[in-house]
């Protein structure tokens, strides 16, 4: 049984929907991650649906934050609930139902821009990142190092912690410069397309990275390492 989680039940029911006539066994439930007891209900409903949970993938986020830096410091308090308060708080719970079953596997999903600072060539002849906001870059910054401490506490319950970073995704509504500067950063000559993360997360899911834990993985087609 796959769980999928969001504000948006009805638009997530649709996503389930789709995944259900593929031959998916899909569940779409509520959850408000700026809500504490939002989270504790998800993870209980869960554990009461399936007498278990295997896998936790942390994908989601707000961008709330990200127009400019000089905002005022609530702005980056309710950023900061959501994309570090709350994982912390669902991947602890979480936790606590795998080390009931004998461990598990949690996925963070991240972002180079955790691994790096912005590159101002890769918009040059655009309006993009006019005035870039730290909030973004600090938050998955900080996904690095907890996917270490989180792995290193909970290794011991045999559940690991791994992260993934993902590079640029490629949209139709990106400027045609920003792709070619963007793409000529990367080793593929590329930015991602929708299929790039699947592999290294069904990896990451499985035992056949039973050995894998505190691991950050960038998924970028070289950016990172270039």
């Amino acid at each position: 049984m796959t769980y999928i989680a969001s504000r948006n039940v009805d638009e997530l029911e649709k996503v389930a929907a789709a995944l259900r006539a593929e031959g998916g066994d899909v569940t779409a439930l509520p959850l408000d991650l700026e809500d504490e007891s939002s989270i504790q209900t998800l993870v209980a409903e869960i554990g009461r649906r399936s007498g278990r949970l295997d896998v936790l993938v942390n994908n989601a986020v707000t961008r709330c934050a990200c127009a400019a830096w000089d905002q005022p410091m609530d702005v980056f308090d309710k950023s900061l609930r959501v994309n570090a308060s709350a994982l912390f708080c669902l991947t602890r719970l979480a936790a606590e139902e795998m080390k009931k079953t004998g461990g598990g596997s949690i996925i963070n999903i991240g972002s180079y821009m955790g691994l790096r600072g912005p590159d101002p060539l890769n918009y040059a002849g655009t309006d993009m990142m006019k005035t870039p906001s730290p909030i973004y870059f600090f938050e998955k910054g900080g996904m690095v190092n907890f996917t270490r401490f989180a792995a290193s506490v909970l290794g011991s319950h045999r559940i690991r912690v791994n992260a993934i970073h993902p590079g640029g995704f490629q949209t139709p509504d990106q400027a045609e410069a920003f792709i070619k500067n963007y793409s000529a950063n990367t080793m593929l000559g590329r930015l991602a397309n929708a299929t790039d993360l699947k592999g290294v997360i069904v990896f990451l899911a499985s035992d056949a990275s039973c050995y894998l834990t505190g691991t950050n993985i960038p998924v970028d087609g070289g950016y990172t390492a270039k």
